[in-house]
């Protein structure tokens, strides 16, 4: 089966710096890839690469045709602006030219009703807010999605709540999933592969394979890792 993106030799530097050396995976369609590593491993550096945003040498191979939604960590625009919450999706409508229909059909799979339409992005909760990027995301029904630490800064109980939605996108969907996550939880969960970059691709497999003590100490050094076994 031709994989759904390739990636050979990836190098990304800033000047001098170099940000990602070496690093090459490939993953199928339909499968769930989680990246982890310290802070400054790169990760969200690696997600830039691959949507074309920044620059790079290697090889980064996407199957004809895919369709991309992302997910950013961050969204560099003020909530507290007049806008609502349909507003902000019929954006992406019109530049994709769409029917409004699309926004009603994935509403309730991030457990929306229509009535949180007309609400301004700042009156939302930051839990809210995340599940709005996320269908933000799903309008033009991707196949594959780009998910940066998606619950950052979300508790718990609503942190849970996103990746069961994540799940069930993947399963209903085949969505092929691509995440950054600290959670090593989650990522036993949710997801079929694993990526541990630091700068370098340190290792790649299942959570089995990958999520050694060995590896976890080589990937994070010096820094606290608490690993969960299942």
């Amino acid at each position: 089966m031709t994989p759904i993106l390739k990636v050979k030799n990836l190098n990304v530097s800033f000047g001098n710096h170099k940000i990602i050396e070496n690093v090459s995976f490939e993953i199928s369609k339909g499968e769930s890839l989680a990246i982890i590593g310290p802070n400054g491993a790169g990760k969200t550096v690696l997600f830039r690469a691959l949507l074309g945003l920044i620059p790079r040498e290697g090889e980064i191979t996407w199957q004809k045709g895919v369709k991309i939604g992302y997910v950013p960590q961050k969204v560099d625009f003020d909530r507290y602006l007049p806008l609502s919450l349909e507003d902000f999706l019929l954006a992406k409508i019109k530049v994709l030219g769409l029917p409004k229909k699309e926004i009603e059909k994935n509403l309730e799979v991030v457990g929306f009703s229509k009535n949180i339409l007309k609400e301004g992005l700042g009156n939302l909760s930051f839990g809210q807010f995340q599940k709005a990027l996320i269908l933000f995301a799903l309008i033009g029904d991707p196949d594959v999605l780009l998910l940066d630490e998606a619950t950052l800064g979300v508790d718990a109980p609503y942190e849970t709540y996103i990746y069961e939605i994540i799940y069930k996108l993947q399963t209903e969907r085949k969505l092929t999933i691509l995440l950054i996550s600290h959670e090593f939880e989650i990522v036993y969960k949710y997801t079929s592969k694993i990526l541990c970059l630091n700068k370098k691709m340190l290792c790649f497999g299942t959570a089995e394979e990958t999520l050694t003590d060995k590896n976890l100490a080589q990937l994070y050094k010096d820094t606290a890792v608490y690993k969960h076994h299942h």
